[in-house]
C-alpha cells in the first residue's frame, strides 16, 4: 500500500489497524505522480496496480468500492491467473 501522508500518519494508522502489511510513505507524492494517481487537492486516487512477475502492470482497477474491495481483488487476481502462465496456489499442491 502506498499513501501520500507523512511516515507518523502511516505508522499510526498500522498500528491503530493492526496492519499485517508494508505501507509506503510517498509524502513527496513521486510515486503518486509518476503512477497518474495524484488527483485534486493532491490526494492519491484509490487505485489498485496488478503487477506481473516480470515487474510489469497487468491490471489497474480504478474502480475501488470499500466494501466488496476484497472479493474484487480475488477475483480479478483468479482472472490475471487464468490469462496467463502463472500457476495458481492449487497447481503447486
Amino acid at each position: 500500500m502506498i499513501s501520500v501522508d507523512e511516515i507518523g500518519i502511516n505508522t499510526n494508522f498500522a498500528r491503530r489497524y493492526k496492519a499485517t502489511f508494508p505501507i509506503l510513505s510517498d509524502a513527496s507524492k513521486s510515486t503518486a505522480r509518476a503512477y497518474g494517481v495524484l488527483g485534486s487537492h493532491n490526494y492519491a486516487n484509490r487505485w489498485t496496480f496488478y503487477i506481473d512477475a516480470e515487474g510489469g502492470i497487468a491490471h489497474i482497477d480504478k474502480d475501488i468500492k470499500p466494501l466488496s474491495a476484497a472479493d474484487d481483488m480475488a477475483r480479478i487476481l483468479r482472472e490475471l491467473i487464468a490469462k496467463s502462465s502463472i500457476p495458481s496456489d492449487e497447481d503447486l499442491m
